[in-house]
């Protein structure tokens, strides 16, 4: 029974335990899911929206604005929060233990198959946004882990190295274009340690010198691979960044 719960929720939520940038919650994630969330006016007043809140909130932690709703249709999203809203309520007619036991597997199976297949496809829109790139830059390079670094503009200062700090401005979307993160939307630098990053950020940045500008793309086994990051950036999701090397600090 516990099992069959923990399977589901950890398979619903994966996408939210990997921040950007980082294995653990360093930056990037804040901002980005900012932008995402609506300016619009809020449904309730000040005295009912804490209430809301929790409903969001819960929503959130399984997927609500990131990896579930990519997976149901729409009628079977109605089937789940019919249930959810029936078991919150006490109306459920059946016994939840029941329903869990007899069908928590086949969902387990049915989210897993319907997962992957997303993912392969993910990672071929990748592929060839990275061939198209390639065709496109004839400055741009691909190494030997599948990094493509493309210089905008060479530096002439220090070179990092992965156990020293460096400054960045960075401006980073997915291959459609959808902006997840930017220091540069934000008006200022960042520092981080570059043995702190994903892969492609230690391989790209140690390319580059002190006042040199390059966009690094970034296949998903050098970035967040199966799992994503929050829910900004999909599973086996290729990444864009426009990287601008101002310090580095030894």
């Amino acid at each position: 029974m516990q099992i069959i719960g923990m399977s589901l929720l950890s398979l619903l939520v994966r996408q939210r335990a990997v921040a950007a940038f980082s294995s653990s919650p360093k930056f990037g994630v804040k901002a980005a899911t900012a932008r995402l969330m609506s300016s619009g006016p809020m449904p309730y007043d000040d005295e009912k929206m804490p209430f809301y809140a929790l409903g969001t909130n819960l929503a959130t932690q399984v997927g609500g604005q990131g990896n579930l709703k990519t997976l149901l249709e729409d009628d079977e999203m109605d089937i789940v929060l019919e249930a959810f809203t029936d078991t919150m309520r006490g109306t459920c007619t059946a016994d939840t233990r029941e329903v869990l036991m007899q069908y928590g597997q086949s969902l387990n199976k049915i989210l897993q198959e319907r997962t992957a297949n997303i993912v392969e496809r993910v990672k071929k829109d990748g592929e060839e946004f990275i061939t198209n790139f390639l065709d496109c830059n004839e400055e741009a390079t691909k190494t030997d882990s599948g990094l493509v670094y493309y210089p905008m503009v060479e530096g002439e200062g220090e070179q990092p190295t992965a156990s020293d700090t460096v400054e960045v401005h960075y401006h980073g979307t997915l291959t459609d274009g959808t902006v997840f993160d930017s220091s540069v939307d934000r008006g200022e630098t960042i520092k981080f340690p570059l043995n702190g990053v994903i892969k492609g950020w230690q391989e790209g940045l140690a390319m580059m010198k002190e006042g040199g500008k390059a966009t690094l793309v970034i296949a998903s086994d050098l970035a967040y691979g199966d799992q994503g990051s929050g829910e900004v950036i999909p599973p086996g999701a290729t990444l864009k960044f426009e990287v601008e090397l101002f310090k580095v600090v030894k």
